[in-house]
């Protein structure tokens, strides 16, 4: 019972007892029944007041508790309180704010709370007392008596009597300067971290994890996270993992809904290593950027253009009504492509071969399924000529299956020996007799038989084979050839010819390969010729020019394979240090007394005769072609009519003849 019930029963038992005492006086010959009742009565609220005196001491010694709890809790509290009056004087203080302030608890009370304030931070304390009504949080810098002023968190509430009338403040203070120390180095954490976000993930969640004042940070980081997940850093477009999520939303959503149709680009910049090899990689990104840029401007809102690496490039469209659309785009890109790009003044113009996948080919289940089959597509449009798209379809998939079949045979065919080299007569047109050979490639397939270069040097070339296979062929013609002019003292053969491709160019010890290879297998330099195309000048020029005269110092060989079907530079041309021009068969196989491929051959001749050098006719296959050629004063001769390419033992049975023509 509380203390106001306890007054209304004491309220209630003097009321009853002067009414009997009223009665007493005003009726003295009251009932004795009467009287008793009242005594009665009278004895009943006693007890009850004794009841109501038990609650109240109950209730007494609960309160007491209560405030010797409260008590505690605030004397033995880790943070300082005090409570001081309307002007700030200290009326109460725990043992935490006399440690705080390095005073005696007892000294505390009735000192102003102000001399505790740094001197700098004074005035602001007086405005917050002055001001402040309401509940305030701040910070202060406290001087606590004989130490050094330290920063301090402020609470501040003020406390009302029953009239709603102030009648003191209530201060929590805490001493922050380990949590300012804190803040300041996760400032010069949090520095660090964004300069090193991309790198150092992992460091960053576990400082987060840390950091528990700083949440919003860490949900930015970790956005930003998700954003480099799935975002190719240099464009900001979709990455490959972005695109392959996007796509297997679509093949599922066409699995539910027969009618959706999509398609996929898949884009490959033309020639764009020689822009990034010419202007550096730097100015490559900057184009890159400027591609990615041009290709959002080609699609909806809707579709998903993204960077899967390099100067690959996918687009996905969603929700197109058929094909045209899709061609319609690929149209718009290419258009697109085709503007002049300036980087830094200077104008940059570029294509693109496109690969175009269309959902209803295939009953695709795999987003790489979708992928791969545009990327056959673009690789199809490249080999005809590049700037230009191709829609797939199935002979083309099965075109790769067979080139990946190819490339497979061919890494075993190098382990297993099934390459030959055949050996086609070069055969002197002043004497008629054998001068040498020309080293031709031939892979004895196991299922398809005998392969010409034509089949698999491209995959030889795609996949980097060629090197290993290029040093194979050169070897073993240099060897072949060196035991034939041993086991032939007394013949004319002099001289092997070796294809040098352009790819075995970019080999940086080549001039060293081949120096090993003639020294080991004894053959001498000047029996070597290597014959190269029209495309060695035109695409690498300086760089061929600079390996061929280091060949040309050895004492090798040098001849251009095929000439007249190229365009190569007569200019460029005159510079290389070359000794053989090789007519293409194409001009030969036609040649007649009328035939205007005559003077054509006849030009290339004397073309070849004012650059200082020989000439050879590749192709001969009948004798009025042989007579015409000699009139022409053409070197050297190569073809049917000779022999066709024999493998070696039929080649040395022919050397062992030495037939004249």
């Amino acid at each position: 019972m509380n203390a106001d019930g306890f007054s209304q029963h004491i309220e209630k038992l003097r009321s009853q007892v002067q009414e009997l005492l009223q009665r007493s006086a005003n009726e003295p010959k009251l009932e004795p029944e009467i009287i008793t009742e009242a005594f009665e009565e009278l004895h009943t609220t006693v007890e009850e007041l004794l009841i109501v005196s038990q609650e109240l001491e109950v209730t007494r010694a609960a309160l007491y508790r209560e405030r010797r709890r409260y008590q505690d809790l605030f004397e033995f509290a880790p943070d300082a309180y005090l409570i001081t009056n309307t002007a700030g004087t200290i009326e109460e203080a725990n043992h935490a704010a006399a440690t705080l302030l390095h005073v005696r608890q007892k000294y505390l009370v009735g000192k102003p709370l102000i001399l505790f304030i740094a001197q700098q931070d004074r005035q602001l304390f007086s405005y917050h007392m002055n001001n402040s009504q309401q509940l305030l949080n701040w910070e202060i810098n406290l001087q606590p008596r004989g130490g050094k002023p330290f920063p301090a968190s402020v609470r501040l509430s003020a406390v009302y009597d029953e009239n709603r009338e102030q009648i003191s403040w209530r201060w929590l203070l805490c001493n922050i300067t380990e949590r300012k120390q804190a803040q300041k180095m996760l400032h010069q954490a949090y520095e660090e971290l964004e300069i090193r976000v991309a790198e150092r993930t992992a460091e960053l969640v576990k400082a987060n994890q840390k950091l528990l004042t700083e949440i919003t940070e860490r949900k930015r980081a970790q956005s930003q996270l998700l954003h480099l997940a799935f975002h190719d850093a240099l464009t900001g477009l979709p990455n490959r993992a972005a695109f392959i999520n996007r796509l297997r939303h679509a093949i599922n959503y066409s699995k539910r809904h027969p009618d959706y149709l999509f398609a996929v680009l898949f884009i490959d910049l033309d020639r764009f290593k020689l822009i990034n090899d010419s202007l550096g990689h730097h100015k490559g990104d900057q184009f890159l950027l400027a591609i990615a840029s041009r290709l959002e401007i080609c699609v909806r809102s809707i579709d998903t253009a993204a960077r899967l690496g390099g100067d690959e490039f996918t687009i996905l469209l969603e929700g197109i009504q058929d094909v045209s659309d899709a061609i319609k785009v690929a149209e718009r890109i290419e258009q697109e492509l085709k503007l002049p790009f300036e980087l830094d003044g200077k104008e940059i113009f570029t294509t693109a071969s496109i690969g175009i996948a269309l959902s209803s080919t295939v009953d695709y289940e795999r987003p790489e399924d979708v992928l791969r089959d545009a990327d056959t597509a673009m690789y199809r449009a490249k080999i005809l000529g590049r700037a230009r798209y191709e829609l797939f379809n199935s002979n083309m998939y099965a075109n790769a299956l067979a080139k990946l079949q190819l490339e497979t045979d061919l890494r075993r065919a190098i382990e297993r020996s099934e390459l030959r080299v055949y050996y086609q007569p070069i055969v002197s047109l002043t004497s008629g007799f054998i001068l040498g050979f020309e080293a031709l490639l031939r892979w004895e397939h196991p299922e398809r038989g005998l392969l010409s270069p034509a089949d698999f040097i491209p995959i030889a070339e795609e996949t980097g084979l060629i090197f290993s296979i290029g040093k194979w062929v050169l070897n073993e013609a240099c060897s072949q050839m060196q035991t034939w002019r041993t086991s032939y003292p007394s013949n004319s053969l002099n001289k092997i010819s070796v294809n040098l491709s352009l790819k075995q160019f970019y080999q940086p010890d080549l001039i060293e390969q081949i120096g090993q290879i003639l020294e080991s297998t004894g053959l001498n330099a000047d029996s070597l010729a290597l014959d190269i195309t029209e495309s060695v000048i035109v695409e690498n020029g300086d760089h061929v020019i600079t390996a061929l005269s280091e060949l040309r110092e050895m004492g090798v060989q040098l001849s251009i394979d095929d000439f007249g079907t190229g365009y190569s530079s007569l200019g460029r041309l005159y510079n290389f240090p070359i000794s053989l021009l090789k007519i293409d068969r194409s001009f030969i196989s036609s040649i007649n007394t009328k035939s205007r491929d005559l003077e054509i051959v006849e030009i290339l001749v004397t073309l070849a005769h004012k650059l200082g050098v020989d000439v050879l006719a590749e192709g001969i296959e009948t004798k009025e072609q042989l007579v015409l050629l000699r009139k022409l004063n053409c070197e050297y001769g190569q073809g049917h009519f000779f022999s066709v390419p024999l493998n070696s033992s039929a080649a040395e049975a022919l050397i062992k003849a030495n037939p004249q023509w």
